[in-house]
C-alpha cells in the first residue's frame, strides 16, 4: 500500500486511501472494484469510531468477539444498511446470540456449529449467510476446518434450511512480504473453484474472504471478494 496513513483521527482519509488502493489492485488483474467488499475490522475500537466510519461511507463491519459485538452491534441499529460480519473464531455456546446478532459469519469450521446456528435461526425466523473457515496454514493458534472436510462439511449443511453457505474464508499465516502470502489465497480460491466444478450453487455467493492490512492487494490479485481491513483504517490496537 502507498502512503497510507492509519492515524484514527483522520478515519474518512484512510478509507479514501485503502479504496484507492482497491480500485488500482483490482484494475492490475482486470477486476472490477466493484466485486470486492471492504470489511472494516472494528474489533477493540470504540462505538464512536464505528460511528466515524459510517460517516465516511462505510457499511459493512467485522468484529471478532461476541461479546464485544453485543455491546456495540445494538447501538447501530436504526441506521439503515448496515451489515455486521462475525470474523473470529464462534465457540458453541456463543452460536445462539451470533446467530441472532450478525448478518454474516465467517468463520464456521464444523457441520456442529453450522447446526447450532441453523436452529436458533430456525426459533427467531432467521436466515443467516456463512462462510467456511478452511485451515491452509495449519498453525495450532487458528482455527479452521481441513481443506478435505470441506465438501463432508458442505454436504452436511446444505439441508439446513436457515443456513446459505455462500463462500470460504481463510487466514494465512503473517509474512513481511505479502508476496509469501500468495499461494495461500490461490489454494483457497481453487478449492472454492474445485467444490463449484462438483456441485455448481454450492457455494451461493461464491465468496473468498482474504486478506488483511497487510496483505490485501496480493489477496485482491487471486480472487478475494472480501477483504478484511482495521489497521490500515483505524490505527493500530492496544
Amino acid at each position: 500500500m502507498d502512503n497510507l496513513n492509519p492515524a484514527v483521527n483522520d478515519v474518512a482519509a484512510n478509507f479514501r486511501k485503502v479504496r484507492d488502493s482497491i480500485e488500482k489492485s483490482a484494475a492490475s488483474c482486470g477486476r472490477a472494484a466493484g466485486d470486492i467488499t471492504l470489511l472494516a475490522i472494528t474489533k477493540t475500537f470504540p462505538p464512536e469510531t464505528v460511528a466515524r466510519a459510517i460517516a465516511a461511507g462505510q457499511r459493512q463491519f467485522g468484529e471478532n468477539r461476541v461479546q464485544e459485538a453485543e455491546s456495540k452491534i445494538p447501538l447501530f441499529r436504526e441506521i439503515a444498511g448496515i451489515e455486521w460480519h462475525l470474523v473470529g473464531h464462534l465457540q458453541s455456546n456463543k452460536a445462539h446470540r451470533a446467530a441472532q446478532l450478525f448478518d454474516v459469519i465467517h468463520s464456521v469450521d464444523s457441520a456442529r456449529i453450522a447446526l447450532k446456528l441453523n436452529q436458533s435461526c430456525l426459533e427467531s425466523g432467521r436466515r443467516l449467510s456463512v462462510l467456511l473457515q478452511v485451515d491452509l496454514g495449519k498453525e495450532p493458534a487458528k482455527s479452521g476446518a481441513d481443506p478435505a472436510e470441506i465438501q463432508l462439511m458442505l454436504d452436511l449443511i446444505a439441508p439446513l434450511a436457515a443456513i446459505e453457505v455462500d463462500g470460504l474464508m481463510t487466514i494465512p499465516p503473517f509474512f513481511g512480504d505479502p508476496e509469501d502470502a500468495r499461494p495461500y489465497f490461490a489454494e483457497l480460491r481453487r478449492l472454492r473453484d474445485a467444490l463449484e466444478s462438483r456441485r455448481p450453487g454450492c457455494l451461493g455467493k461464491r465468496h473468498l474472504s482474504m486478506g488483511m492490512s497487510h496483505d490485501f492487494e496480493v489477496a485482491i490479485q487471486e480472487g478475494a471478494t472480501i477483504i478484511r481491513i482495521g489497521t490500515a483504517l483505524f490505527g493500530e490496537r492496544t
